[in-house]
């Protein structure tokens, strides 16, 4: 291997078919380490540069989540097929003492061809441990059958998306292909910690009683994070009922520079209205307020601050509290899903709602 370089992030980088026993070799070097791994996450992009942010990510990672990384760089611009890989652990203390480490393998790819994801980078997957696919960027042609397939989680963030409602038709695809397959949106896991501050104000029991008088909701984000903002309407009207028998009454109100106005129905058939207002100095989610029937929740998040700050009055009735915010990181975002885990059964429920509210 003495042709082959070392990358002060990546580790040694080895021939392809010579990963396995490179792997063996590393652990063979110093005894006092121990392999740990319980997942196999796969992180891909299609953007020059990403393994070495991609693997101070998974880092930071593995103190928490044991796997092995496959980082993959694919530059489908390029007409030539080529492949180049390295090989490097990721270690951490355990008790003060003893080192456990995280494997990591990292791919660079040039050329269009599909199947090489899966015949040759999946090939390196831990046997019998499920997969994590991290997809960043764009969602493009390579994402198809056989590749989701092999799929356990499929992770993505849509506010990088041109168009997500293409891309979320093509996940529906996946989703509906009769293998399980559970999807996490990074922009639905944004909405995390407000709509568990909205939980918190309809423990109130002045609040569940105006609840079916809501009327009116506002929304501010940053422009970036518009599907966030979405999301959590989709949410908000899911879970109140606000919609009349199976289809969804959606009336776009008006449109006027970064103010969109929105117009739901609940059961009963009174209009909720709903404002979307884009801020370029808002936290992703910077903003929501639930008005009617007397009741006024106000959730509210400056950028950057690491707390919600939430208000709930119904006439003399006056609550003031704060929650955590939660992480804009998208490594962050990514070690909170992966110590939640579960089916995500909630976001495919919002799902449809979501998706109407993309195509109006």
């Amino acid at each position: 291997m003495s042709h082959f370089t070392m990358d002060p992030e990546l580790g040694q980088e080895v021939a392809v078919d010579n990963i396995h026993k490179a792997l063996r070799q590393l652990w063979a070097q110093d005894e006092a380490r121990t392999n740990a791994c319980l997942i196999n996450l796969c992180v891909y992009s299609e953007k020059q540069g990403s393994l070495d942010r991609n693997s101070a990510i998974v880092r930071e990672l593995t103190r928490e989540h044991a796997c092995r990384a496959l980082l993959v760089e694919m530059n489908r611009e390029v007409k030539d097929a080529s492949i180049r890989a390295w090989i490097t652990a990721h270690c951490h203390l355990s008790g003060g003492k003893k080192s456990v480490c995280c494997e990591q393998i990292s791919f660079s790819l040039t050329g269009v061809s599909k199947g090489r994801l899966r015949n040759t980078v999946f090939a390196h997957l831990t046997s019998d441990l499920p997969l994590i696919l991290w997809w960043q960027g764009e969602l493009s042609s390579i994402f198809e059958e056989r590749l989701y397939s092999v799929i356990d989680r499929f992770v993505f963030d849509s506010s990088d998306w041109e168009n997500p409602l293409v891309s979320f038709r093509v996940i529906e695809d996946a989703i509906s292909s009769g293998r399980v397959l559970v999807v996490q949106d990074l922009a639905w896991t944004r909405t995390y910690h407000f709509r568990l501050a909205v939980a918190s104000m309809f423990d109130d029991p002045l609040a569940q009683k105006a609840l079916p008088h809501v009327d009116e909701v506002k929304i501010t984000y940053h422009p970036q994070y518009r599907n966030s903002a979405l999301q959590l309407l989709a949410w908000l009207a899911t879970q109140a009922g606000w919609r009349q028998g199976m289809e969804l009454q959606l009336v776009l109100a008006r449109q006027n520079g970064n103010k969109q106005g929105i117009s739901l129905e609940r059961k009963t058939g009174e209009p909720v209205k709903v404002t979307l207002v884009a801020d370029e100095t808002s936290a992703p989610l910077g903003a929501l307020v639930i008005a009617g029937g007397g009741l006024e929740i106000v959730i509210a998040r400056a950028a950057a601050a690491s707390h919600l700050h939430m208000r709930l009055s119904i006439g003399d009735h006056v609550t003031d509290s704060l929650a955590p915010a939660g992480s804009d990181d998208c490594g962050t975002l990514i070690g909170d899903q992966l110590a939640r885990g579960g089916k995500n059964s909630l976001f495919l429920k919002i799902l449809p709602m979501f998706l109407h509210l993309l195509d109006a």
